[in-house]
């Protein structure tokens, strides 16, 4: 059946008749009026180690010094050495199963649904897993070159796999998780971050030499969707990173160091540090927590001597990092054109503000961060729109995916989005339309989330003795034939909280720690450890730390 649809310009704002008029900032976002986070022209940080978890080992700050940036101002501890965490939260209402991620039936992704499910899923019936592409020499529409399953013309694996280098794709594998969530809101509770902070034994999970947590947005979560309430912790909350100042401002050396060198200016700090010590050993403050008082403006001057030593001289623009963005006479070289990076179109503003906070993650600087990206609620138009944004957002995820792969650290990848949506069987025959189904209205029946994982040493293991178990532990849960998730397939099904759960469950299994997890999350409604079980996808990457990798 074809049918033309309107035509308006992929990425203006969604002006549907059905939704009411856009009032908050989530609603703005949601619908393509604002980008997701302002033009982030450059941020993160140059790795400035070859692992910068040893930048403390190099310091050269006096060693007296050295044991108090420890003990007590708690600063540049080299991170709690736990795989880097990135999520993407496409606000909106994104397409996530069958047009991208493939979710079957109870036996997992290869269970395929009915036409009539994939139709509904945006894939005509020429199209639907199960059967192969002619114009591809006959190659399946079920792809499972990343591991995860993908249809072959998935947008999302089109952008992943046009980011990563050849061969990258061995060492990645993923698993998807049939879950409702709301349409058309931010009050989802699917953001994981703060749990991902408190997810290790202990409840010590990840961290970062300078910072926990980051995100594009200036909201509790660091992005659209909120996080469970159970976990807040307004110490936790991201720090927003999305264009230069943000991220210079967190390592800013001053002018003393362009006046002076390196060394000198950490020695001028160190200097003033001492003195200062000493002036505030000799004073009463006539305050109740005098010793309070004096260490916070000691540790003051010590963090500014730290920061001296350790980032000064050093430029802090992505656009200079070579595994980021080709550099003049050196084509190729970058995950990034520099015509792609400085076209100043929507695509070059997803793909800056993807670099900075994959920097500061991925080269430890921050333990986990949210890359929001806006305009996912893409119905009513031309498919051809759903496919352009969700390519370009695949673009940014197999961005972090290649550039932890250059840095040679693991990396845990999250996407999810807030509700989803369906097709009646139009097709958009237009070249970016590719022949789909035509996305006509909300639909969170047919929502879901997945992750993927890095590992530099190899692909991830699933768990399970047979390719019928591991495909039961790919795919967490299931949909029936006609593309709607089963309510009762998993606990995160038909509860945001309880995907959140099942996300950080599997983060701590990947360290080898799930055993800690009802430790750590008290009550978090994912049942006994042999309910759990099956709610985990892969045996460990990890011991512990990503300093013992197995």
């Amino acid at each position: 059946m074809a049918k033309r649809r309107n035509a308006r310009q992929l990425d203006a704002p969604q002006l549907h008749g059905d939704h009411p008029r856009p009032v908050t900032r989530r609603d703005f976002v949601a619908r393509g009026f604002i980008s997701g986070a302002a033009y982030a022209t450059s941020g993160g940080i140059l790795s400035l180690f070859a692992n910068p978890r040893e930048a403390l080992a190099q310091s050269n700050l006096s060693q007296d010094l050295q044991n108090l940036l420890v003990n007590p101002c708690q600063i540049a501890t080299n991170g709690a050495g736990k795989i880097p965490f990135i999520c993407f939260d496409l606000a909106g209402g994104a397409n996530i199963a069958g047009s991208n991620v493939l979710i079957g039936q109870e036996g997992g992704q290869s269970d395929f649904l009915s036409t009539a499910g994939y139709e509904r899923q945006g894939l005509p019936g020429n199209m639907i897993p199960g059967l192969t592409d002619p114009n591809l020499g006959n190659a399946p529409y079920a792809n499972f070159d990343l591991g995860l399953g993908f249809h072959l013309d998935s947008a999302f694996r089109r952008g992943i796999m046009t980011s990563l280098a050849a061969g990258r794709e061995l060492n990645i594998n993923g698993a998807v998780i049939p879950a409702r969530s709301d349409n058309d809101t931010g009050n989802n509770p699917h953001n994981p971050m703060y749990g991902i902070a408190r997810a290790g034994a202990g409840g010590l999970g990840a961290d970062g030499n300078i910072l926990t947590l980051i995100g594009s947005e200036n909201t509790d979560s660091g992005g659209n969707s909120m996080l469970p309430q159970a976990l807040y912790d307004p110490e936790l909350r991201p720090t927003k990173v999305d264009r230069p100042s943000d991220v210079t401002n967190l390592v800013d050396t001053g002018d003393l160091v362009g006046i002076l060198s390196k060394d000198d200016a950490t020695a001028v700090m160190e200097s003033i540090y001492r003195i200062s010590e000493r002036k505030t050993a000799q004073v009463d403050t006539q305050i109740t927590r005098d010793a309070v008082i004096k260490e916070m403006v000691n540790c003051g001057y010590l963090k500014s001597a730290d920061i001296a030593d350790r980032f000064g001289g050093v430029p802090i623009d992505p656009s200079l990092d070579p595994e980021i963005v080709d550099q003049p006479g050196a084509p190729g070289t970058g995950i990034f054109t520099q015509a792609e990076w400085n076209a100043g179109d929507r695509d070059a503003q997803e793909f800056r503000k993807t670099a900075a906070i994959m920097k500061l993650v991925i080269n430890g600087y921050a333990g986990a961060g949210t890359i929001e990206m806006g305009g996912y609620d893409y119905h009513g138009g031309r498919r051809a729109e759903g496919e352009v944004k969700d390519e370009r957002a695949g673009r940014c995820m197999g961005a972090c995916l290649e550039y932890a792969a250059r840095r040679g650290v693991p990396l845990m990848l999250y996407v999810f989005s807030d509700g989803s949506l369906s097709s009646n069987g139009a097709i958009d025959n237009t070249i970016e339309g590719r022949g789909k189904g035509e996305w006509v209205s909300d639909n969170s029946s047919t929502a879901g989330a997945f992750f993927l994982v890095y590992n530099p040493s190899r692909r991830a293991t699933l768990i399970g003795a047979t390719p019928e178990e591991q495909a039961m532990h790919q795919q967490i849960g299931y949909m029936s034939s006609d593309g709607s998730v089963q309510r009762a397939s998993s606990p995160a099904a038909n509860n945001v909280n309880l995907l959140v759960n099942t996300v950080l469950l599997n983060y701590m299994a990947l360290h080898g720690e799930q055993a800690q997890f009802g430790n750590v999350f008290q009550n978090h409604g994912l049942g006994n450890s042999t309910l759990q079980d099956a709610l985990t996808a892969f045996t460990p990457i990890c011991n512990g730390t990503i300093a013992n990798p197995t």
